[in-house]
C-alpha cells in the first residue's frame, strides 16, 4: 500500500465515521476489510513505519501536556488520535509537535480536560484482516523499529515544557509565579 492509498482511506473513514476516533477506527475496519488481504497487510507495514516516524520525544512531550500524563501505552493511543485527524494534522505535528496548540479542539481541551486517545485505531489492520479472512494478521517478518529517544527530557519540567513547546506550554502549564 502506497502512502496515498494509506491516508486516503483514513480520509474516507474520516469522512463516513463521524470524526470521533472510534467511529472513524470502525469505518477504517470496514473499509479496509474490503480489500485484498496483501492491501491490508501493506496497511498494517505502512501504520508501523507512521507510528515509527511519529515516535519523537517533543510529540511525546506534547501528547504530556496535552493529556494530562502519557505513558508509553498513552503516547501510542495519542498518536492512535492523530492518525484520525488526517495526514495534514499528522505531518505537520510530527514535525513541529507544537503547532497541535492550533487545534481548536486542542485549545478547547486546554478548559475541558479532554484526553486524546484512539487505542481502536492501532488495531484496524488486525480487525480488518480478522474480518476479511477469518485469520490473524500474518506477523511481519521485517518489523520497523522504532526510533531511540534520546533526547528524553522531564516533562514535568515546566521550564523545559515552556521553552521545547511554547504554544502548548501557554494552554497547558501554569504560569511561573512571579
Amino acid at each position: 500500500m502506497r502512502t496515498d492509498d494509506f491516508w486516503q482511506l483514513i480520509d474516507r473513514a474520516r469522512a463516513g465515521g463521524g470524526g470521533e476516533p472510534g467511529a472513524v477506527a470502525a469505518r477504517a475496519v470496514a473499509l479496509l476489510a474490503e480489500c485484498d488481504p496483501d492491501d491490508i497487510v501493506g496497511y498494517a507495514r505502512h501504520q508501523a513505519r507512521v507510528l515509527a516516524a511519529s515516535h519523537k520525544v517533543d510529540l511525546w512531550g506534547a501528547a504530556y501536556l496535552i493529556n494530562g500524563g502519557a505513558s508509553a501505552d498513552g503516547f501510542e493511543h495519542f498518536r492512535g488520535w492523530l492518525m484520525t485527524q488526517g495526514r495534514e494534522v499528522f505531518a505537520r505535528a510530527v514535525a513541529d509537535p507544537d503547532s497541535l496548540a492550533e487545534l481548536p479542539r486542542v485549545r478547547a481541551a486546554s478548559l475541558s480536560g479532554e484526553e486524546f486517545s484512539a487505542e481502536a485505531m492501532l488495531a484496524v489492520p488486525w480487525d480488518a484482516y480478522r474480518k476479511a479472512t477469518a485469520a490473524d494478521l500474518p506477523a511481519d517478518r521485517e518489523p520497523v523499529r522504532a526510533p531511540d529517544l534520546n533526547d528524553f527530557w522531564d516533562f514535568d519540567d515546566e521550564e523545559e515544557a515552556r521553552r521545547r513547546l511554547p504554544r502548548l506550554a501557554a494552554l497547558f502549564v501554569e504560569p511561573p509565579a512571579e
